[in-house]
C-alpha cells in the first residue's frame, strides 16, 4: 500500500507545570501525522516522544519526517529503527486508523471506551491534598501520585494525611519516577506495607511505580519479592526492547506500558498475547489521536481489571479547537 505523506510539529502548554523526579515540564511538543492511501482512507497518528524517559529526542523525529518522501509505504512504515519507538508507534497507528478522507478531524468521541476505567495523576506535594477531591466528583477512584520529589520526611507526612483523607475504595499509586535511593524504597515499601496491614485503611495501596533507576533493576526485583505492596516497572520498561529484557531477566510483576513511546503497537500485541503479563497501559500526555490509538491497545491487552493511567485531561485545555487550527492554519 501506498500513502501521500503529511506531517505537522505542534506545541501544547500545560494548564500546570508537570513536575516529577525528571523535573519540571511546561510544553508538550510533538508531531501529528496524516496518511491518505489509494483508495482516499485517511489515517491519523501522533509522535509523541519523551527522550529523558527512553525515547527518541524530538528534533530526531523531525528529522526523520522531514527525509521521507511524499509517497510512502507499508514496507517504510514496517521497518523504521527500534531507535525511534515514538515514530514506530506513531506510523503504525495511523497506518491501522480507519476513518474516511471526508473526515477531517479525528473522532473524539471514541476516546472513553465502556470497558475500561482511568487511573488520574495527583500533583507532586501538597496539592494533591487539594485535588483529588475535584477528580473523585468527575468519577476517578483511583489515583497516582508524584513522589520522589520532596523531602523523604515531608512525603511521608503528607502522604498520611492523603490516605487518612481519600475516601473508601480508592486506589492509590505511588510513582517515584525512580528517585528513591535503595534505603528510602525500603523506606517507602515498609511504610506501604504498615498501612497495608491496618483492617482499619479504607483504601488500597496498589503499588510502587518505579523506585529505583533503570539501572538498579536485579534491586527492584529483589525488592519486589521482599515486601507484599507490589512494584510496577515504567521507564524500566519504556520500549519494547526494555520491557523485553525486564521480561527475561525474571521481572513478573506488574509493567507499566506507554504506548505512545513502547515503539510498534504489532510488536507489542504479539509480545503481550504470548506472555499474558500484568499490564498497566499509562499515557505520555499526547493528543486525543495518539490516545485513541494507545487506547485501541488498552482495550485489547489490558489483563487484572487494572485501572489504565490516562487521567490526564485536566493538565490540558480542551483540544478540539486546537486540532482544527492546527492542521488548517500550518
Amino acid at each position: 500500500m501506498t500513502y501521500k505523506f503529511q506531517f505537522r510539529p505542534y506545541r501544547r502548554r500545560f494548564v500546570r507545570s508537570l513536575t516529577t523526579n525528571h523535573g519540571k515540564w511546561d510544553i508538550r511538543e510533538g508531531i501529528i501525522l496524516h496518511l491518505t492511501d489509494e483508495s482516499g482512507k485517511v489515517g491519523w497518528g501522533e509522535i509523541a516522544p519523551i527522550s529523558w524517559f527512553g525515547s527518541e529526542t524530538l528534533e530526531q523525529a523531525l528529522d526523520f519526517c522531514r527525509q521521507l518522501p511524499e509517497e510512502i509505504t507499508d514496507e517504510i512504515i514496517f521497518s523504521i529503527p527500534d531507535e525511534l519507538p515514538a515514530c514506530q508507534f506513531g506510523f503504525e497507528s495511523a497506518q491501522e486508523w480507519e476513518s474516511e478522507a471526508n473526515i477531517i478531524t479525528p473522532n473524539f468521541s471514541l476516546l472513553t471506551p465502556n470497558s475500561l476505567f482511568y487511573s488520574a495523576l495527583l500533583p507532586a506535594g501538597e496539592a494533591a491534598l487539594n485535588q483529588w477531591e475535584t477528580l473523585w466528583e468527575q468519577g476517578y477512584h483511583t489515583f497516582k501520585w508524584k513522589i520522589g520529589v520532596y523531602a523523604i520526611a515531608d512525603e511521608l507526612e503528607i502522604f498520611e494525611s492523603l490516605i487518612q483523607t481519600l475516601p473508601a475504595f480508592t486506589k492509590l499509586r505511588l510513582d517515584a519516577n525512580g528517585g528513591l535511593s535503595y534505603d528510602e524504597a525500603n523506606l517507602w515499601l515498609r511504610t506501604c506495607d504498615n498501612f497495608k496491614a491496618n483492617p482499619e485503611l479504607p483504601l488500597e495501596i496498589e503499588f510502587i511505580e518505579q523506585p529505583l533507576p533503570v539501572e538498579q533493576f536485579q534491586q527492584m526485583l529483589e525488592l519486589s519479592m521482599s515486601y507484599k505492596t507490589a512494584i510496577a516497572l515504567d521507564e524500566s520498561v519504556a520500549t519494547l526492547g526494555q520491557l523485553t529484557a525486564c521480561y527475561q531477566q525474571g521481572w513478573r510483576g506488574i509493567f507499566v506500558i506507554k504506548p505512545g513511546i513502547v515503539g510498534s503497537p504489532s510488536r507489542l500485541r504479539k509480545f503481550c498475547q504470548q506472555h499474558q503479563i500484568d499490564t498497566v497501559f499509562s499515557s505520555v500526555f499526547e493528543t486525543a489521536i495518539a490516545r485513541q490509538a494507545a487506547l485501541q491497545l488498552a482495550a485489547e491487552l489490558s489483563r487484572n481489571n487494572r485501572a489504565i493511567g490516562f487521567g490526564i485531561d485536566h493538565f490540558f485545555e480542551q483540544e478540539e479547537t486546537w486540532f482544527q487550527s492546527l492542521w488548517n492554519d500550518l
